[in-house]
């Protein structure tokens, strides 16, 4: 079983006072008592959603469809799967709780970038800008480190290496310590997640995609490593940020219990996700082939009417 210590010598330091509020017990009430709306990512939200429609507004208005699918997916469990996890009462609880703050992890990582994938929002972007704006928005989307980040190899190593980086060295103390890494930490999560499952799902016009026997195998070899990592929070001899979690004094929760249960939901969260991707990806690959199969057929068909009207006319 892998295994490393997330204290370094530097950690062993006594943790200083939570610069901020003890918060009450966790609740389902306190979900949504602790609710802000004032963070700069809550601002973000608000103006994806309001872009994002505005372009579907666009397309209507000129008369042309947009599934109502992907507007669905890129507003729903797409921005407000992060607004849950990042607006609501959750925020209180990210550097109280490690447990919240890896229902944060998956959300962020995980679930909100697929349905934001789902959404394609290049594609509408492609529809609706001006043939200026468009050839620019092409040019970043070809470009080179476009091609690199989105090359699927890539996006794995850094899907993969990212949360041994933060949970077994210094920098996930320092995230604790300091609230603006920790709202960096959020939008890295995303990000992360986003140039991992966006090529594998494919709806938007990347470079480098990889035919869908690659995706699944590639979705497939990330498994293992949610199990390690979430086994190893689980049976870890030490806390993850080192005192920081015991310092609070939080009387409502023993930190080495709700590290077995934050251990518990990147392990069991990484596989339900991991697996349901993958059976996404095998009825995408079903779906094209039958498509390409269609394909044939009218080619064929095409084909074998000009050779009939060839021959009747000899």
């Amino acid at each position: 079983m892998l295994h490393a210590d997330p204290i370094s010598a530097a950690a062993a330091v006594a943790a200083p006072a939570a610069s901020a509020a003890t918060p009450p017990p966790f609740t389902v009430t306190s979900v949504f008592t602790e609710t802000r709306l004032d963070s700069w990512l809550a601002v973000g939200l608000v103006l994806a959603a309001g872009v994002y429609l505005y372009g579907v507004h666009r397309l209507r208005m000129r008369g042309d469809r947009w599934p109502v699918a992907r507007t669905v997916f890129f507003l729903g469990p797409g921005l407000g799967g992060i607004a849950a996890v990042t607006v609501s009462g959750l925020h209180a609880y990210d550097t109280a709780l490690l447990s919240v703050h890896m229902v944060q992890h998956m959300v962020l990582s995980m679930i909100s970038p697929i349905f934001l994938a789902l959404g394609a929002p290049v594609t509408l972007a492609l529809r609706t800008l001006p043939p200026r704006p468009r050839k620019r928005l092409l040019a970043v989307v070809h470009s080179r480190i476009a091609r690199i980040y989105s090359f699927p190899l890539v996006a794995f190593a850094i899907f993969v290496v990212n949360p041994f980086a933060l949970y077994f060295t210094d920098l996930y103390r320092y995230t604790l310590e300091n609230v603006w890494a920790h709202e960096v930490v959020h939008a890295h999560f995303i990000m992360t997640g986003c140039v991992f499952f966006w090529p594998l799902l494919g709806l938007d016009p990347l470079p480098g995609r990889w035919p869908y026997p690659a995706r699944a195998l590639l979705m497939l070899l990330s498994v293992p490593f949610h199990t390690v990592l979430g086994l190893t929070i689980m049976q870890s001899s030490t806390l993850f940020g080192g005192d920081w979690y015991p310092s609070l004094g939080l009387t409502w929760s023993d930190p080495w219990q709700d590290q077995v249960v934050a251990g518990g939901i990147l392990w069991a969260g990484g596989e339900f996700v991991s697996v349901t991707m993958l059976a996404v990806l095998v009825v995408q690959w079903m779906r094209h082939a039958e498509r390409e199969a269609r394909r044939v057929d009218r080619d064929l068909d095409r084909q074998e009417a000009r050779q009939r009207a060839a021959e009747s006319t000899a």
